[in-house]
């Protein structure tokens, strides 16, 4: 059944909760027990101050910047850094380097997700009474669980999430039915938690507690997944978001007030190792509340899974990423899977578990990523807002002030955690030094592609292939080219004409550009020599997989089929000719141009090939190599000398 995401629905509301909230959704299994153990010594003013800091970070951070105005910006439907930043390019060269790092940010985002959330709900088996004695925060047996859940999780990609993905809705809703029934039993207690909603609470934290300003870091824990409410917006669209948000937000306030109640109830300056968010559920739900945690945290790992397989899909698409293996695993729009990226982040994963131990080890590691990130998106949200909303800029200039404000702080205070983290940063800096590379070396070799002019070409092209005396090359004589319409490559010139002069019946140079449309599959022909040679441009979103072999037989299928070609032939029939550069010893360049070209070389040996890339099938395609040269070397000193006979 199709669902109709331009308007709210059941439907749209259940594959909202299962798609966006997994990770903002199970923040209160460590949000608050990471507040009281780094905030010392437990009393009413550090109480209502945390949960009046999570309620306002909630509105402002969550609901004002995503819910509100960020969702705004969607592209066809679509959201997410690289969608957003497709929107917005065009008004800024450099707005590239805010769309990398906060890709980059995200991406690492993932080998710490699922470790804390599958970590903190495992531990949870610790308030069973049978079980305390074995399940011990940090101790083999955890982190054996632990890693055998993110293990399967994993496996399980390559199959997709069609199988069960329709059962996520339903258990996110009965996680978030949970959340609130756990909170209003112990609110129920002291009505007078709701006070701490007050943002009076949470202003005297920040000033008199002694750690106050450096609670953020803590505090941030609450809002980790607001990314989220953006990034996966084309899968339930922006109606079913803002009513879903209004279910979540309202389940998460009850549950942090609830656990607020119960240490106030408790009465003791200390956690003494419990769990609040465990602690409020009723013993003889316990087990079951356990559970039901545990896999609200697998789902909140697979959807952040899932989204890091379309970043980088989005990244390759963008020409920020190098050409990887692209796997869909199921029918379903969007759906994808990516070997590499999968293994890397299992292996990521494993490492955090291994090295952590604990999640209250992770809690203190975790939060840099993201703040990054929604600094990121503010950049990019201003460009919007200004230039294609065209906002007054004093409106567009208070809000990203706002903005701007509240994620500083988040920073600076998640700053201090880069000594806990350093192996996130490595991450980090691999991830966003590849987009780096890939994307300037890129540029490099496009600017030194050369051109001339196809026009005059056109009656050797045609006399060439009339000419029976040379042996014919094949029937379909194929070339990917970046040039405009009536241009083309100088190399592509002189593979053609240079010994052995290369007959085809047809001569075909296709182009491929990215549309900013996510989706789009459109193509244009012209005939430059009817029957001889054409241009073909194809025109495809961002996030469609080119298959221009497939695609380029259709295109001649139809036009034989209208009589603008003699014939559309077999796929054999077709020949591709695949241009490879490599990097010429003949050269001198900066430090720069060589680390990054270099590198780039380096980067090439791991991606797909052209032809894997371009989705031409090997029997079709013919690799020509051809030398990279930027600088040519013009000084080199030899000296000649003269041997004597003997």
């Amino acid at each position: 059944m199709q669902v109709n995401f331009q308007r709210a629905s059941t439907a749209g509301f259940l594959i909202a909760l299962g798609i966006i909230y997994g990770d903002i959704g199970t923040s209160p299994l460590y949000t608050l027990q990471t507040i009281f153990n780094e905030g010392g010594q437990i009393d009413k003013a550090l109480v209502f101050g945390a949960i009046s800091c999570i309620f306002w970070t909630l509105t402002l951070q969550t609901t004002f910047k995503y819910v509100i105005i960020t969702i705004r910006a969607d592209n066809h439907g679509e959201g997410g850094v690289f969608s957003l930043y497709a929107l917005v390019r065009r008004y800024g060269k450099w707005l590239v380097y805010p769309a990398i790092i906060g890709a980059g940010t995200l991406l690492a985002d993932g080998i710490i997700t699922p470790p804390i959330t599958v970590t903190s709900a495992i531990e949870g088996l610790n308030m069973v009474p049978a079980l305390a004695a074995h399940i011990v925060p940090g101790n083999n047996l955890v982190m054996e669980i632990v890693l055998v859940i993110l293990l399967l999780l994993f496996i399980f990609q390559r199959f997709g999430t069609k199988v069960v993905g329709g059962s996520f809705g339903p258990i996110m809703f009965l996680w978030f039915g949970m959340l609130s029934f756990a909170g209003i039993r112990q609110i129920i207690q002291y009505p007078e938690i709701f006070a701490a909603l007050n943002p009076f609470y949470g202003l005297r934290l920040l000033i008199d507690h002694p750690h106050g300003f450096w609670l953020l870091g803590a505090i941030f824990l609450c809002t980790t997944g607001a990314e989220a409410l953006y990034s996966d917006l084309g899968h339930c669209g922006r109606p079913n978001i803002y009513v879903s948000w209004t279910y979540v937000k309202l389940s998460l306030v009850l549950n942090y007030l609830g656990q607020g109640a119960w240490v106030l109830l408790r009465g003791k300056p200390g956690l003494d190792g419990i769990n609040p968010f465990f602690a409020i559920v009723p013993d003889h739900f316990l087990l079951v509340s356990v559970i039901i945690a545990t896999v609200a945290s697998i789902i909140a790992s697979q959807a952040l899974i899932s989204g890091s397989f379309t970043l980088i899909s989005e990244a390759i698409s963008l020409g920020f990423w190098p050409r990887i293996k692209v796997k869909y695993p199921t029918e379903i729009r969007g759906q994808i899977y990516i070997p590499t990226i999968n293994w890397i982040l299992f292996t990521g994963c494993a490492l955090v578990v291994l090295y952590f131990r604990t999640s209250e080890a992770m809690t203190a590691a975790y939060g840099f990523s993201i703040t990054v990130a929604m600094l990121m998106t503010t950049v990019l949200v201003f460009y919007f807002l200004r230039y294609i909303k065209k906002w007054p800029f004093w409106i567009v200039g208070a809000i990203v002030t706002v903005f701007l404000l509240v994620e500083t702080s988040f920073f600076v205070a998640n700053a201090v955690k880069l000594l806990k983290r350093l192996f996130f940063l490595v991450f980090e800096l691999g991830l966003i030094g590849t987009m780096y590379t890939w994307y300037n070396a890129r540029k490099i070799t496009i600017r030194l592609l050369k051109f001339a002019s196809l026009m005059p070409l056109l009656p050797d092209l045609e006399k060439l292939s009339h000419d029976t005396q040379l042996p014919k090359y094949s029937k379909h004589l194929v070339y990917l080219t970046r040039a405009s319409r009536h241009e083309i490559e100088t190399r592509i010139i002189d593979s053609i004409f240079d010994n052995p002069p290369k007959r085809a019946d047809l001569y075909w140079f296709v182009n491929f550009e990215r549309a900013d449309d996510p989706y789009t599959v459109e193509y244009d022909v012209e005939a430059l020599v009817p029957g001889k040679v054409i241009r073909v441009n194809f025109h495809l979103g961002f996030r469609v997989q080119p298959r221009i072999g497939i695609m380029l037989r259709k295109v001649a299928e139809e036009m034989a089929a209208a009589g603008e070609i003699p014939m559309a032939g077999r796929p054999k029939d077709f020949k591709f000719i695949i241009m490879e550069r490599f990097l010429s010893y003949d050269n001198e360049f900066s430090a720069r141009d060589n680390f990054i070209l270099n590198a780039y070389f380096s980067l090439l040996h791991l991606a797909r090939s052209d032809s894997s890339a371009y989705g031409i099938d090997t029997d079709q395609a013919v690799i020509e190599k051809v030398p990279l040269v930027i600088t040519p070397v013009s000084k080199i000193t030899l000296k000649r000398i003269d041997r004597k006979p003997h």
